[in-house]
């Protein structure tokens, strides 16, 4: 397999069960993170090696090394050649994910994905049918298809992040150190935020509509995080996904590990005192945006690109947590009428949206 976002949670994850289970590791991508990039090359042997920080390219222990000069696309292209057709896991974070899941499946990749931001601004432009999702939630409505009935309503949960017991009206205030400190996941900055503030689960719902193709989706709360996803069908039965968190299992499920024991069962009386509960706008007021989006799943892109920059700008503590969502709801009423009806659209909104927000927010 080839692994992009090698030393990220995801890619971590994957590499450790490529260890256990002793599978080829074919090439491996990372942004900066040089020391982990170096000892996963003397580990995995991979064939070839991409940095993005063009800076570090000298310093990679590798013969074979690309950088962001090169382009991560002719660092595929070469796997292409030189690998052929394999497991691709982008575990990219961020915009700079699609190109990679669009040439992937050009290529003829089999793409593992858990870059969020292919669907979120790219689901038009990929072929979903061929996409295996890396994300507990996707993974469990995937599972949870198979050999069923047909679907009624799709359901994801959510933990609430780290304030979901926080005083809204404290929220204005909240640190960059406090939002952090996710209750059940271990996961990087950007993402924490996003659960936090929602986001994350808005981009999921998009993220389900175009992998599944149904836009009766909801999302409740359910704090522990053992309920991953329920699919309720159209002959009333209502089946749900319960596992520990534990990305490895949907990790594992990709790579095609799914007969394996990856982790141990949850122990069915840590159900007891599950809840489930709807969505507050008025704390999660990003997530007010979930219709609209699966009415119109373009304006995914503007989201993106606006929360990307805002969520720098706090976690850089420029801005206060609560423009964040500020912020998202002024770009879509900035540039709600672009027409997003290419690639080459998605590139340019993404530029305008940031640097709208950048100069509007000082970030």
């Amino acid at each position: 397999m080839i692994v992009l976002g090698s030393s990220g949670s995801i890619g971590l994850n994957a590499l450790r069960l490529a260890r256990e289970h002793n599978l080829k590791v074919e090439a491996l991508a990372c942004k900066s993170n040089l020391k982990v990039l170096n000892s996963q090359i003397k580990e995995f042997a991979p064939k070839l090696v991409y940095i993005d920080d063009d800076s570090l390219k000298p310093l990679v222990n590798h013969k074979f090394v690309f950088s962001k000069n090169d382009g991560i696309e002719s660092f595929l292209k070469a796997c292409s050649d030189e690998i052929g057709s394999t497991k691709l896991i982008n575990a990219f974070v961020g915009f700079d994910g699609l190109t990679p899941s669009v040439l992937g499946l050009k290529l003829g990749f089999d793409l593992a994905l858990a870059n969020k931001e292919s669907l979120v601004v790219g689901g038009q432009f990929l072929d979903c049918a061929k996409i295996t999702p890396i994300d507990s939630e996707h993974f469990g409505l995937k599972f949870l298809l198979k050999d069923r009935p047909k679907i009624h309503r799709l359901i994801i949960t959510a933990s609430g992040g780290a304030f979901y017991n926080r005083d809204i009206a404290a929220l204005k205030d909240a640190s960059v150190e406090d939002a952090l400190k996710h209750p059940n996941w271990n996961m990087g900055a950007k993402i924490t935020i996003d659960s936090a503030t929602m986001v994350n689960k808005l981009f999921e719902v998009i993220e389900a509509f175009w992998l599944y193709g149904c836009k009766n989706i909801d999302a409740y709360i359910e704090t522990k995080s053992l309920i991953h996803a329920l699919i309720e069908f159209k002959d009333g039965s209502t089946t749900a996904h319960i596992s520990k968190p534990d990305m490895r299992l949907a990790i594992a499920h990709a790579i095609g590990l799914g007969n394996q024991r990856i982790i141990e069962n949850l122990d069915i009386q840590a159900l007891q005192n599950i809840t489930f509960e709807l969505v507050d706008l008025d704390r999660y007021r990003a997530f007010s945006l979930k219709d609209e989006l699966l009415k119109n799943p373009k304006i995914g892109a503007i989201i993106n690109a606006a929360n990307d920059e805002i969520v720098a700008g706090f976690l850089s503590k420029k801005v206060k947590f609560n423009s964040i969502s500020d912020a998202i709801f002024d770009a879509l009423d900035k540039f709600s009428s672009f027409r997003l009806d290419s690639l080459e659209s998605v590139v340019e909104i993404n530029k305008k949206v940031k640097d709208y927000i950048k100069i509007r927010y000082n970030t």
